[in-house]
């Protein structure tokens, strides 16, 4: 397992992307085209927690790191998903420090968290580096934080003091849709909304990460000092591929 956590806090810049259809061939494709990190997504993916394992089965073939969006900040999503391989989790809807804290506690074992032990896990070699894993889990797994309504915005400094809440990352599309003006992301209102999240990890040694939909944004986003940062989806990917085939076919039909 890949573990990042380390070059996160050191706010390294890292890519990744999105994987939410589900299979385990778009996860092993992403894996292995030089990302530094892919998120599983169970929140709005199409997968349940059979064909999370085996995407990040599929994903120990790259050299991109693991992560699973669960679908809710609850303790037994954190435990299931990172029982089975997981290197960090990305956390939904975070709107309080409180509930930053409690995301933290889930991700961590005892007497830093409440995660529960199981030796014989995916993620620690099935029993066979338990205790390495036990050992060292705490400190390697990252925590990612989403920001996503515009109320958020008034406490994201308190989310960043956190200990733990490693990655303040926004959900573009929840927050615009949050201040009233979905997809309007080029606005100044929503640029602004950014600066505030970037400005708030910065001052508190945390990364500030985002999920783009289009290339064109990524140098107005690193200059932003943005440094997790994801760009497309496999659906996306195949979505819009499918679309370019269908389309090239138009200028021959009667």
């Amino acid at each position: 397992m890949r573990f990042i956590r380390d070059r996160v806090l050191n706010r390294e810049l890292l890519c990744g992307t999105w994987l939410n259809l589900g299979s385990s061939m778009t996860a092993e494709i992403a894996a292995t085209a030089g990302f530094d990190w892919v998120v599983v997504d169970t929140e709005h993916g199409a997968g349940d927690h059979e064909s999370c394992l085996h995407q990040l089965q599929a994903i120990a073939a790259g050299s991109a790191s693991p992560l699973v969006r669960i679908a809710w900040n609850e303790a037994p999503r954190f435990k299931r998903v990172l029982d089975i391989g997981a290197a960090g989790v990305v956390v939904p809807y975070v709107t309080s420090a409180e509930e930053a804290e409690r995301a933290v506690a889930a991700m961590r074992y005892p007497p830093n968290g409440i995660r529960g032990a199981a030796s014989l896990s995916r993620a620690a070699d099935f029993g066979r580096s338990f205790g390495e894993y036990l050992s060292s889990a705490n400190e390697r797994l990252v925590t990612v934080v989403q920001i996503e309504t515009e109320q958020t915005l008034d406490v994201v400094d308190e989310i960043a003091e956190v200990d733990g809440a490693d990655v303040l990352f926004v959900g573009p599309l929840d927050l615009s849709v949050s201040m009233g003006m979905p997809l309007q992301f080029d606005s100044p209102r929503f640029q602004q909304a950014l600066a505030r999240v970037s400005e708030a990890a910065r001052n508190r040694g945390k990364a500030a990460g985002i999920l783009l939909n289009r290339a064109e944004q990524i140098e107005q986003t690193v200059a932003a000092g943005f440094t997790f940062v994801g760009l497309g989806s496999d659906g996306g990917v195949v979505a819009d591929g499918m679309q370019r085939l269908a389309v090239a076919f138009e200028p021959y039909k009667s």
